[in-house]
């Protein structure tokens, strides 16, 4: 089988043979040499991938376990504002128990005092009703039976003292609010 050089015919002689021969090894090793630059840039590009494919899972476990950190850290201000609010809402609930307690006493208060007065002008009231022929029938057939059974007409006036009382006292409190 016979090599041609592409370049050169054959070679005229031992020396040059030898210059030729060297000349090919040059272009080899300089063809294996690059060869080789390009077979480390691709090792050294997979060993950088790999470093970065590593250095990514890296950020990926601190980023979940600092967000794990982060939702716990939220969690426990959202428990601290829940208890917050429970706490408050049981003051104000308890301010307004005392509250419509202290004006149920007043108004108990208050309607015991007048009860004497209020049992008089009602029998007054119903003695005059009852004979009074300006009233309507239903008024004084009402005003009858009041004088006639004066404790349950107080009862009744006493109720509807208290929840126009207890209606006043509240709507002063929301006021102040």
């Amino acid at each position: 089988m016979r090599h041609r050089n592409a370049h050169r015919s054959g070679a005229k002689g031992p020396d040059e043979l030898r210059q030729q021969i060297e000349q090919a090894r040059h272009r080899l090793g300089d063809t294996v040499a690059h060869m080789t630059g390009r077979a480390e840039v691709k090792d050294r590009a997979r060993v950088r991938a790999v470093d970065l494919m590593d250095k990514a899972g890296a950020m990926t476990v601190q980023l979940r376990a600092g967000a794990a950190q982060a939702g716990h850290g939220m969690q426990d201000r959202a428990v601290r504002a829940g208890h917050l609010v429970q706490e408050r809402a049981a003051q104000v609930g308890h301010t307004a128990q005392e509250r419509m307690t202290k004006a149920g006493h007043l108004v108990q208060e208050r309607a015991g005092h007048g009860t004497h007065t209020v049992r008089e002008r009602a029998l007054r009231a119903g003695r005059t009703a009852r004979h009074d022929l300006r009233a309507p029938r239903p008024v004084r057939s009402v005003m009858g039976t009041a004088a006639r059974h004066p404790r349950p007409a107080l009862i009744l006036g006493a109720a509807g003292a208290a929840v126009v009382g207890a209606a006043v006292i509240w709507r002063r409190i929301d006021r102040r609010q």
